[in-house]
């Protein structure tokens, strides 16, 4: 159970960091659409700069804590998490807005019912079937109000929508894939975490099971970004030619107080550092919010997360939201609240039965 100052510091890192990386996010993708790889590059190396330190003994030969899941099951869940990382952030190069990208990858759960049913011969309640369909129809409304492009030449317009599907279908792969990891964690977390829980609390050496996690995930990750170094590459050399902070909206009472260099520094570099700290952040509060409270209680949190999201990425940016996008992310959310709801009433009548 959290204390109350434990849910205002997790509170605070899921709205605060979350919310502040979807922002920055949408800022740099915006500017350099095809940075998506390099910002999952910085993301999953902070991650990794973080739990380094936790991660290592001094006092055995090892040099790692005691992991309590093979190296196996580790490489095939970083091979899925790594790729769909890097498809949602790759979809922004084609002029996905950050409205359809939220909206969009909030449909989970209707994939993980489809292969839960399929692969796993799962059963759901008609509260939870209605609401995947529920969902289902927002997502379809919400993509296709986002899809029409402005007025322009017939050439451009199918150009434009063309590029526009392309990266639906680069959404839809990822959102497919993250319904592979799901199974593939649940099977993992049944398999070697369950199992040892009551021996887990008992050793000091033998840390959170989702600390373990979030370390392996992002670290094992890392070696494969070497394949798209070029990318990475390129994208800073274009980055650093950006203007500099002394061109951007600073008062020039207050250019004194700042260091010389520190005005030289491209602008996109801030945002590409607050963009990596918030994702952070964000990590953190999610983990220590899914460590300690129900699956029920985590995702009506998340839902409302991205509608906050939803609502200062169209504030900030002054997006046009039209009634159709707002009413196909209403059903989203309402949708996912249903799920929820019917995911924990299904518990309940399963420990009566």
């Amino acid at each position: 159970m959290l204390s109350l100052a434990d849910w205002v510091t997790t509170l605070t890192l899921i709205f605060g960091g979350c919310c502040s990386n979807a922002i920055t996010m949408e800022h740099v993708t915006s500017t350099y659409p095809h940075s998506g790889v390099l910002v999952t590059f910085f993301q999953f190396l902070i991650v990794f700069l973080y739990g380094l330190p936790s991660q290592l003994t001094f006092t055995r030969p090892e040099t790692l804590q005691k992991r309590r899941v093979p190296l196996l099951p580790y490489l095939i869940q970083v091979a899925l998490f790594f790729v769909l990382s890097t498809l949602n952030n790759a979809a922004f190069a084609y002029h996905i807005p950050m409205t359809v990208h939220i909206i969009f990858r909030s449909g989970g759960m209707i994939v993980n019912m489809v292969l839960g049913r399929l692969l796993a011969k799962k059963r759901y309640t008609f509260r939870q079937v209605m609401s995947v369909l529920v969902v289902t129809v927002g997502i379809v409304l919400t993509t296709l109000s986002a899809s029409k492009p402005q007025n322009k030449g017939t050439t451009t317009q199918t150009a434009e929508v063309s590029l526009y599907a392309q990266g639906i279908a680069i959404l839809s792969l990822a959102l497919l894939l993250s319904g592979f990891l799901g199974l593939v964690q649940d099977w993992v977390f049944a398999r070697y975490i369950t199992p040892t829980e009551s021996q887990a609390a008992s050793d000091p050496d033998v840390l959170p099971s989702w600390q373990e996690n979030m370390f392996f995930l992002h670290t094992l990750a890392l070696p494969l970004f070497f394949f798209s170094k070029d990318n990475i590459v390129g994208e800073l050399s274009r980055m650093n030619v950006s203007a500099p902070v002394s061109s951007c909206t600073i008062p020039s009472g207050m250019q004194h107080y700042i260091p010389a260099y520190a005005l030289t520094i491209p602008s996109i570099f801030i945002y590409l550092f607050l963009n990596t700290i918030t994702q952070l952040l964000c990590v953190m509060g999610v983990n220590r919010l899914t460590g300690r409270v129900t699956s029920l209680t985590v995702t009506l949190i998340l839902a409302v997360r991205k509608a906050v999201s939803l609502l200062l990425s169209v504030a900030v940016y002054g997006r046009q939201a039209n009634a159709a996008m707002w009413a196909g992310a209403a059903l989203v959310f309402l949708g996912t609240i249903g799920y929820s709801t019917g995911s924990r009433s299904k518990h309940v009548k399963d420990k009566e039965d």
